[in-house]
């Protein structure tokens, strides 16, 4: 974390650098344009008026998850991260404070600066969503085997599902406590945004024990431990049948249930405002096509981590472009897409 020194808890506060709320903005967009797995965050697709609170709102996620996961793997390292983790809880409350006209101070890091804009601008987003996000990389720090599907999707609820609701307040459906009508579309939301979570977990099973030592596969469920994971990397046998059997039949099962809940949510985008469809079409389709490069390579994610080429993810663009234009000569005729 290049900016943590200059930005950072042992800064004071006299010794940050201020920046504007233009230096923040530009600072924000430069961390999602330069940091992405398969899509950009901003592409194209992103409403114009939308795009500078997406670059904040993924500012805040990329400098949380940075804390939670890079300062290194030991206990020292963690209880660092969970100091750090803390310290970024408060600057996000003192930022919504601020930005709802209740704070003394103006925030200093540049995300919150720019975060700062985004609660001006959206008058129903809260920092509830925000703070669950916090709550799960805090989770990182204690919690690093998981045994049953439940436990799984508890930590989704606060590590994925907070950034679609998010999305969905940004465009324009507020939270369902406010409209229960947006009741719906929060679930399908949830439950695209835990599915996305899940199949990166299925994809890094590997990544996640060699450098976080973290394994997301459930115990219970699959009947395979860490020590059982270790054994098979290292060992010289890693890659017998019986070994690689064991490890598909359980990834396939996982991967099984994940499929069926992108299924259940299949609608999500023809139900929400046609400016943002498209880019929530993008995302699930993404995630749908990596998990079927799982499946493709036959579910060996510990030994090889499956890429989407650059032909598929051209596809996938191209198919969300498509849409984006229909929508927009849908909306344009004054009619909403059929869902």
């Amino acid at each position: 974390m290049t900016m943590l020194g200059r930005f950072g808890p042992e800064a004071g506060e006299g010794d940050r650098p201020r920046v504007s709320s233009a230096e923040a903005t530009a600072y924000c967009h430069g961390l999602a344009r330069a940091h992405y797995e398969n899509f950009p965050v901003l592409t194209g697709l992103v409403p114009e008026r939308l795009r500078d609170d997406f670059a904040a709102v993924y500012a805040f996620c990329r400098w949380s998850d940075d804390l939670g996961d890079e300062t290194g793997r030991d206990e020292a390292a963690r209880e660092r991260s969970r100091a750090l983790l803390a310290w970024w809880r408060g600057e996000l409350l003192r930022c919504f404070e601020f930005a709802r006209g209740d704070g003394r101070g103006a925030p200093t890091h540049p995300v919150f600066v720019a975060l700062a804009g985004t609660f001006s601008r959206h008058e129903h987003l809260n920092a509830g969503p925000f703070e669950d996000l916090v709550s799960a990389f805090e989770q990182d720090q204690t919690v690093t085997r998981y045994e049953t599907w439940a436990q799984l999707l508890d930590y989704c609820d606060r590590s994925a599902n907070p950034v679609g609701r998010i999305v969905l307040t940004l465009a324009g459906h507020v939270p369902p406590e406010i409209d229960p009508a947006n009741t719906e579309r929060y679930r399908l939301s949830d439950l695209t945004c835990s599915a996305l979570q899940l199949i990166n977990f299925w994809q890094d099973v590997r990544r996640d024990l060699i450098e976080r030592d973290r394994v997301y596969l459930p115990s219970e469920e699959t009947g395979i431990s860490a020590d059982d994971l270790r054994a098979w990397l290292d060992a010289p046998g890693s890659r017998l049948p019986a070994n690689r059997i064991r490890y598909i039949r359980a990834v396939r099962g996982l991967v099984t249930r994940t499929e069926a809940m992108f299924d259940e949510a299949r609608g999500l985008a023809g139900m929400l405002d046609p400016s943002i469809s498209p880019v929530v079409r993008l995302f699930a389709d993404g995630g749908r096509a990596v998990l079927r490069a799982v499946v493709r390579q036959g579910c060996t994610t510990l030994w090889r981590r499956p890429r989407l080429t650059r032909t598929v993810k051209g596809a996938l663009v191209a198919r969300a472009w498509l849409s984006a234009r229909r929508a927009s000569r849908i909306d344009h005729d004054g009619a909403r897409p059929i869902p």
